[in-house]
């Protein structure tokens, strides 16, 4: 009878962590949307890079770039060099540059 109370406990948990996940993953992409519209839209970004936890990212006008929204994001920094933007975003900076791909 025990096994069975675990076996629906484990069940039920997993349940939930996958509703969690699930969650998470479109809050992401929520971010991410926001992000490329503070960027200026799909149409002023020019090409995506990686560097460890920093994207960076070229831009046709940097002045549509809004880097204080960047930053209240989640971005732990922004640098402007030239018409480029580096924005540290940690562990999401690969999913952010894969879903700016995709879009394009």
């Amino acid at each position: 009878m025990q096994l069975y109370q675990y076996i629906i406990i484990t069940v039920i948990l997993l349940i939930i962590a996958f509703a969690i996940i699930k969650s998470n993953r479109k809050d992401l992409k929520l971010e991410f949307n926001k992000l490329v519209e503070l960027l200026g839209g799909t149409d002023n970004i020019l090409e995506t890079e990686l560097e460890m936890s920093r994207f960076k990212v070229t831009l046709k006008d940097i002045t549509k770039a809004n880097k204080e929204g960047i930053i209240k994001l989640g971005a732990q920094g922004v640098v402007e060099i030239d018409d480029q933007l580096k924005i540290i975003f940690g562990p999401n900076a690969k999913q952010l540059k894969k879903y700016i791909r995709e879009m394009k």
